[in-house]
């Protein structure tokens, strides 16, 4: 067995942990639910949970991976044997998740290239996204490229390629997305978009927006801000236990989780200033109410493409600046799968062979689902007028049902039957004050476990 690798320091860790985090939800998911759901009053509340909910769990998971030094796969059966179930939950989940966000990151690969071309015209038609999704030969090919770089990244090992490229790619990506932020915020339209501006459209993203709302509407906001946190901190899905057995005991636990958070939190929020006033102008509220997943490749094309040469331009900035985030999330997923096999025996070497020989044929599946493989069918999360197909089938089965198991069993599991204190001992084990003691242990046992069970039947359509 391989002899396991360590990040360089808490720097090293934080940044590539939060190259984990920050990835398409943050870009995405984040702003259209802000939008969504009232602005401000999504942003209060998601903060709120941020550092309540968000950092009980991230705690939990870092800590079970430095206390073990063992991958998502074998920690939790090190804590406790019987619940070692709970470690081959955790291997599926970012299984499943590799094909289809290596399919993801070849779209976004795609219009990086279109637009750094100079073709930015081309993407803003309303069939160009269909008619490149719906082709045989170029997404598996573009989704073949990204997944290469990102074996490559792994096979190179944590500190020659996931510490050494977090480091270079995170400081650009937050950089980008400031940089773009800014520049939205100065938009301004003309007659034909109503001389909307990008600043009534920041007052939209940040004043609350209590109207017509009751008791239902703050639940189903609670419920988005809490699905988003999943998506956000990159927990239930093995990736920070993973990355917290390679986090030195002499650096400091509890300082690195949240820096993490704030990172993170600091990322997502600047996605929606860097979205939402653009959006806004261009597109108007109604182009807020419908923006959902289809932002990223149907609605900011057609932004571009109104800023004429200049939106080719910062076209080309913003998807290679998504294209960063997709990369360091889509590195992390997959290192969470090859540690587990490395801690199983396999040399890291034939771990990523393994995984990209099996990820490559399961997302040319994922692919091939929009033609070949196309079929009608409806899920609890589908849009209204929408049918479902393999990548979706996959995200749901994922993203909705097994990550909110997994972080059942693992609040079950620390706050019940190993006690939280184990984790606390963890976190200080340098003498660190954990200043938030009280309030994760009763998140942990009490509080985080009902939130769960709430967001999951919500998953599964009971309300």
């Amino acid at each position: 067995m391989e002899k396991r690798s360590s990040f360089s320091g808490s720097i090293g860790f934080v940044l590539a942990a939060a190259g984990s985090a920050v990835g398409l939800g943050n870009i995405w998911r984040f702003p259209y639910l802000a939008a969504k759901d009232g602005g401000g009053r999504f942003l209060v509340i998601y903060i709120i949970l941020a550092l309540t909910f968000g950092f009980t769990l991230l705690m939990t998971e870092v800590a079970i991976g430095r206390k073990t030094k063992q991958s998502c796969l074998t920690a939790y059966g090190k804590l406790n044997k019987k619940w070692g179930f709970l470690g081959g939950l955790a291997s599926i989940v970012p299984f499943i998740i590799m094909p289809y966000y290596c399919v993801i990151g070849g779209w976004v690969l795609k219009y990086a290239l279109v637009f750094i071309t100079g073709q930015g015209a081309a993407a803003a038609s309303d069939d160009f996204f269909t008619t490149f999704i719906t082709g045989y030969a170029q997404p598996i090919v573009y989704n073949f490229v990204f997944l290469l770089v990102t074996a490559i990244v792994i096979f190179r090992g944590v500190n020659k390629g996931i510490e050494s490229l977090s480091k270079v790619l995170m400081p650009i990506l937050f950089v980008l997305i400031i940089g773009i932020a800014i520049y939205s915020l100065t938009l301004s339209g003309n007659e034909s978009t109503e001389g909307r501006t990008g600043m009534q459209g920041l007052a939209i993203y940040l004043i609350p927006d209590f109207s017509g709302t009751d008791a239902r509407g703050i639940l189903m906001t609670i419920m988005d801000a809490m699905g988003q946190l999943f998506y956000s901190i990159s927990v239930a899905m093995g990736i920070m236990v993973t990355y917290g057995s390679y986090f030195k005991d002499k650096d400091n636990l509890i300082k690195s989780v949240n820096q993490i958070g704030i990172f993170d939190t600091a990322v997502a929020f600047l996605a929606g200033v860097m979205l939402i006033p653009a959006v806004y102008v261009f597109l108007g509220t109604e182009g807020l109410e419908n923006a959902g997943p289809d932002l990223l490749f149907k609605a900011m094309p057609k932004i571009f493409n109104q800023m004429g040469v200049a939106g080719n331009i910062l076209g080309a900035v913003f998807f290679v600046m998504v294209l960063f985030a997709a990369l360091t999330s889509c590195i992390s997923i997959m290192e969470a799968i090859c540690s587990g096999m490395i801690d199983k025996g396999m040399s890291r070497k034939k771990a990523t062979v393994t995984e990209g020989i099996i990820a490559l044929v399961l997302s040319t599946v994922v692919c091939l689902g929009y033609n070949v493989f196309y079929f009608d069918a409806i899920l609890p999360n589908t849009s209204p007028g929408k049918s479902a197909q393999i990548l979706d089938i996959m995200d749901y089965a994922a993203n909705n049902i097994l990550m909110p198991l997994l972080a059942i069993g693992t609040c079950i599991l620390v706050g019940w039957i190993i006690k939280p204190k184990t984790i606390i001992d963890e976190a200080t084990k340098n003498g660190e004050k954990f200043g938030r003691r009280w309030l994760y242990t009763a998140m942990i046992k009490v509080v985080a476990p009902i939130m769960l069970f709430v967001l999951l039947l919500g998953s599964l359509g009971v309300y």
